[in-house]
């Protein structure tokens, strides 16, 4: 990728509104701005500026506009920038566009901006993806956290895990390369206390990805149980209006129902399901299939019972399917059972090592109980750390590959290994590690993850 031309492109969404912005960014920013607009004055760095776009050769008015300059290296980039922006149709701002290109600016790449600002040092690689969540954040929560990850969270809990490993290395090196001087070969015991150091942190980093990978993604609840339990009332009551079908006769649903909410910040996609018993038809047949299927790719299921009668063979077979992963049993209609049998049945349904909620989706009673319930499982017994935590796989598999080559030191120091080859295995963590923040990192990487950002940013 090319740093010293000038690129443009809308930053603003696809579209017509009030407003539209189209971005300048390279050496030629001020110039190209200044040849296709008529400005009242002469851009002057973090300043605003009056102007007019106009058809060349003409001078036709096309439209008023207003040019931010950004001097470098104070900018987004860390080159020199202009905006400019116009009214938010897209005629004008495509004119706009083809008029930067025909003085010499070049159309930008999906994410250019943003792969400038990384590769001119001015953010480093978890940064640039905290860019991508805070545009793509579907909730307060996840905006808020997406900006802790810009601010640089990550980096500052990976910096001193990283100085501590470089230490260990140096220490190392200096041993061989001083060995027959006055200082001395490091002990088998303080290589192992020092990656110990090392991998203590990075062990409970890696843990974060369990809670940052549903603060990134979402959770899939999926809701199943016996044909006329309440499952559609009860995700009517979480989605908070009438979405799905409810009637008195049993198997109403035959298709999967979805929606999405936000419970305590984090989205989650609610499944509606068939009811699960012996089809009596080919159309519930395949609504069936589909439950099956939701309750398989599910990250935490609702298996809805009816608490006025006890389990039958069927929720027995379902919570048995479900106790080996994340899942509430949900003892509905608790409004039609009398407090004795309730008792019973939460018993029985415990015995199959779930959680049990008690609920009433005609009165809503224990559906608030419910949502925190759900938000335990996604938030575990303890408090989450809700900054410096990794969002996605490829943050995930960097870790994993550094705590694999720690293991493998240390192994090889207990095998009495030459330090010379102990040294590779630290190099191979300290590579990986690097490879979280780009320090390190093939082109072919960062172009999958610039890839994925919108054209203007």
């Amino acid at each position: 990728m090319h740093l010293d031309d000038t690129i443009v492109a809308i930053s603003t969404p696809p579209g017509r509104g009030g407003l539209g912005v189209v971005r300048l960014a390279g050496p030629e920013s001020k110039a190209i701005a200044s040849a296709m607009l008529r400005l009242s004055a002469e851009l002057e760095a973090g300043r605003a500026h009056f102007g007019v776009l106009v058809e060349p050769g003409s001078e036709e008015r096309i439209d008023e506009v207003v040019a931010t300059y950004f001097a470098k290296p104070h900018s987004y980039t860390t080159d020199d920038i202009v905006e400019i922006s116009c009214h938010g149709s897209p005629v004008v701002l495509r004119h706009a566009v083809e008029q930067a290109l025909a003085c010499g600016a070049r159309l930008a790449e999906p994410g250019e901006f943003t792969m400038r600002a990384f590769l001119n040092g001015r953010i480093d690689l978890t940064q640039a993806e905290a860019v991508r969540d805070l545009i793509d954040s579907q909730t307060l929560y996840q905006a808020k956290v997406a900006a802790q990850q810009l601010q640089g969270a990550l980096s500052h809990r990976l910096q001193p895990i990283k100085q501590k490993l470089v230490e260990l290395i140096a220490m190392m090196e200096a041993g061989i390369d001083f060995a027959e001087d006055d200082v001395a070969v490091m002990p088998a015991e303080q290589i192992l206390n020092r990656t110990a150091e090392v991998r203590e942190p990075l062990t409970e980093l890696a843990e974060s990805f369990a809670y940052g990978k549903i603060v990134h993604a979402g959770l899939t609840l999926a809701i199943v149980g016996r044909p006329n339990v309440g499952k559609s009332s009860l995700f009517n009551r979480l989605v908070e209006r009438e979405r799905a079908i409810v009637t008195a006769s049993p198997g109403t649903t035959r298709d999967l129902v979805t929606e999405t909410v936000s419970l305590g910040g984090i989205p989650v996609r609610l499944v509606d399901t068939a009811g699960i018993r012996q089809a009596l038809d080919e159309a519930e047949s395949i609504g069936i299939s589909k439950s099956m299927e939701a309750l398989a790719d599910a990250d935490l299921v609702l298996v809805v019972l009816d608490a006025s009668q006890p389990p039958d063979k069927t929720d027995r077979e379902l919570l048995q399917q479900v106790a080996e992963r994340g899942a509430i049993a949900v003892l509905n209609k608790s409004d039609l059972a009398a407090t004795g049998s309730a008792a019973g049945n939460s018993a029985a349904v415990r015995d199959g090592g779930v959680p049990v909620v008690r609920t009433s989706a005609l009165s809503g009673e224990g559906i608030a109980e419910l949502r925190q319930q759900i938000l335990r499982h996604v938030h575990g017994d303890g408090p989450q750390q809700e900054s410096g935590m990794l969002t996605n796989l490829r943050q995930q598999e960097q870790v994993t590959r550094t705590l694999a080559a720690l293991d493998a030191a240390s192994v090889s120091v207990r095998a009495n290994t030459p330090h010379e080859m102990i040294l590779l295995d630290l190099y191979n963590a300290l590579r990986a590690l690097d490879e979280i923040t780009g320090a390190t990192t093939a082109d072919d990487i960062l172009n999958l993850i610039f890839g994925t950002f919108c054209i203007g940013k």
